[in-house]
């Protein structure tokens, strides 16, 4: 039914990889391409049968992107490629005709700053040119969109309250490491905190209010208020939203490692002097971890991501739990991944096929939520992320009262 390119060979570029080639049917022919091409050829070795293609490619050059995407003549790109290169990409999506999806949204690599203003900018251009890009369509952007938009359509007149929680209870054996690109990770914590109520941002310092949060067949993990992209489209796609915040799961293990890292400097993106070269502590950092792809083996427990929402329906207060938890030992065995890989690849895949099959269309630049979610919700238990629901059961949240 369609070519598409993807962008991106790490842990969650596997992932994707993988799981287009399942749907054959859908994803008639397929390329990774990254910066390192021998991360592409292995990946491709994993899936087998010669059904993907590999090609080098910088991310950060349009020129070479567009020469890529010429030469292979994709119809559609999936970038989970870093998110300092959202722009290059969509830059040459549009000099190629071509449509786009990506899992995070832009930020600039001088600032650890997400904002989906940048990538909305683009939207007259994509229309103009015929084209959808779609938007934050992993998990924690993108299914915790899916499931609000799905409640909404189907459990509420009125969205008043959304919490979005997410728990790795997983155990990857190492003293310290992300599940996600480490660069990207860290960034995203240390920033200032920030959540959606009656109507502005309300900021608060890094990792400063957190609580424990009851999780489906995990229990109780301490979670932390932080900002997440998602809250920023949420909140003007659904303007009944009162407040909206995003909370995580970290282990005091983790946080041990991540103040003292701070302590020391090495999590600032600020270049500093050494032998004569200007190097960026957090990339130095990045590249003594762990990398992400090597986690999944020996990797045990699990993931539970969900929304916890009280509304309005018919004029009567409604609350609604929806989630997925994800086992990292289960992904491990179907394709040598791990679970945080897996949660952000799979619904990619998904909107991918969301977009090639016709099931989701439009001209500009979108967010998930922006449309029908019964199809993709449809999709991801056949995909391996089987989704779970409680109404009307207490919440964790209890502080409703503005």
């Amino acid at each position: 039914m369609g070519k598409v390119l993807i962008i991106g060979a790490g842990g969650v570029g596997a992932v994707v990889t993988h799981k287009c080639a399942q749907a054959s049917d859908v994803f008639t022919d397929i390329m990774l391409a990254s910066r390192t091409k021998s991360k592409c050829d292995k990946i491709a070795a994993e899936v087998g049968g010669n059904r993907i293609k590999t090609a080098q490619v910088d991310a950060d050059n349009v020129d070479e992107l567009v020469t890529l995407i010429e030469s292979f003549g994709p119809d559609m790109l999936i970038n989970v490629a870093l998110p300092y290169q959202d722009l290059t990409i969509m830059e040459a999506c549009l000099r190629t005709k071509v449509h786009y999806l990506d899992t995070a949204n832009y930020e600039p690599k001088d600032v650890a700053k997400f904002e989906y203003h940048w990538q909305w900018a683009y939207h007259d251009r994509f229309k103009e040119a015929g084209l959808m890009a779609l938007l934050g369509c992993g998990f924690d952007p993108g299914v915790s969109g899916v499931f609000t938009a799905h409640a909404l359509k189907h459990h509420f007149d009125e969205i008043h309250y959304l919490d979005i929680v997410d728990c790795n209870a997983g155990d990857h054996g190492k003293a310290f490491a992300t599940n996600f690109n480490p660069e990207i990770n860290i960034r995203e914590i240390t920033q200032r905190g920030k959540y959606w109520q009656r109507g502005e941002w309300i900021e608060i310092d890094p990792l400063s209010v957190h609580m424990p949060i009851s999780y489906p067949e995990i229990g109780n993990k301490e979670s932390y208020l932080l900002y997440h992209e998602e809250l920023e489209s949420l909140v003007k796609n659904i303007p009944t939203i009162k407040r909206a915040r995003f909370w995580m799961t970290f282990s005091q293990n983790y946080i041990n490692h991540l103040q003292v890292l701070e302590n020391i400097g090495m999590t600032s993106i600020k270049p500093v002097k050494f032998q004569g070269m200007d190097i960026v502590p957090l990339e130095f950092l990045k590249a003594v971890l762990p990398e992400p792809s090597s986690l999944g083996e020996g990797y045990s427990g699990q993931t539970s991501i969900g929304c916890q929402i009280k509304g309005i329906k018919d004029g009567q207060e409604k609350t609604y739990y929806v989630w997925n938890n994800c086992d990292h030992g289960v992904v491990y065995k179907e394709i040598k991944a791990q679970a945080v890989s897996y949660t952000t690849g799979v619904p990619a895949m998904i909107g991918a096929m969301m977009m090639l099959t016709g099931k989701w269309t439009g001209r500009g630049v979108f967010n998930v939520e922006e449309f029908n979610p019964d199809p993709f919700m449809e999709m991801l238990p056949k995909y391996g992320l089987p989704w779970h629901e409680a109404v009307n059961q207490p919440l964790a949240f209890n502080d409703y009262n503005l």
